[in-house]
């Protein structure tokens, strides 16, 4: 193990907002190990603060899917991988008339716009933030956009992920990682956790086999399959355990924790 990759919630994260101890010290003995740490997430830069909080990471992270590499320390990007707007708004229209109620927002490097009626949540503190407005009015040519995303209050978020995926392959890759909101987040086609993580670890040095990868959702399947060592979490989804292979206990017995810990203890004998 010279890699560790993990994702981010229902992983390491709760729904409480909260790393266990177990999981910090966990990580910070593969630290003090030689370890190097990589976080791989759907979640955009500005929403990365519990790993500065609770572990004192302050090194990369793979967001957005693999779309953005971006540097804790220097609170800037690395690399990223930007959605051409014309391509966005074609993939609008497909899912439209698929899903007529669907509604629609755009992560960007600098922020997040979204349409009336995204959020049924009106005392959000994104609302506080981010002015709802429909994305032809707001959405200009020189828009960042990492992260394209749609959501509908209608049946579970497989399918409308089976319904969705084939229509607008052409124009954007696409995946979920909501247990049970039907949404939908859609980045450059061709992008995802394991393509950029692949190319992280080779800078490097490290290869695929040398690699601990942790993940729980269907985000996560390609950098499972990936990583010499994918461990989906017993409390993911069927997909994602299937991809991996390999399983960590259930997120609240520490499953990542204990997967480290038995690893750590066999580098050592």
């Amino acid at each position: 193990m010279r890699l560790v990759a993990s994702d981010i919630d229902g992983t390491i994260l709760g729904h409480d907002g909260k790393i266990s101890d177990r999981t910090v010290k966990a990580f910070k003995a593969c630290r003090d190990a030689g370890v190097e740490l990589v976080f791989v997430t759907g979640r955009p830069p500005r929403w990365l603060y519990p790993l500065q909080e609770q572990l004192g990471h302050s090194g990369i992270v793979i967001c957005s899917n693999g779309a953005v590499v971006w540097d804790l320390e220097t609170e800037k990007p690395i690399s990223s991988c930007t959605l051409d707007i014309t391509s966005i708004f074609e993939a609008r229209r497909i899912i439209k008339s698929l899903r007529p109620d669907a509604l629609f927002a755009v992560e960007t490097l600098t922020g997040f716009q979204l349409e009336p009626g995204f959020l049924e949540n009106e005392t959000s503190e994104l609302l506080a933030e981010f002015t709802p407005a429909p994305l032809d009015q707001t959405l200009t040519a020189d828009a960042a956009v990492v992260k394209f995303l749609a959501i509908t209050r209608r049946g579970t978020p497989d399918e409308f992920l089976a319904e969705v995926q084939p229509a607008v392959a052409h124009l954007v890759s696409t995946t979920h990682s909501a247990p049970r909101t039907a949404m939908l987040e859609m980045s450059v086609p061709g992008i995802n956790k394991a393509v950029t993580l692949a190319k992280y670890a080779e800078s490097l040095g490290i290869e695929a086999a040398d690699v601990v990868a942790f993940g729980d959702m269907p985000n996560d399947i390609e950098m499972l399959r990936w990583a010499g060592h994918g461990y989906a979490m017993a409390s993911g989804h069927p997909e994602a355990i299937l991809a991996a292979g390999q399983q960590a206990p259930h997120f609240d017995d520490d499953g990542v924790a204990q997967i480290l810990e038995a690893i750590l203890a066999e580098q050592t004998v």
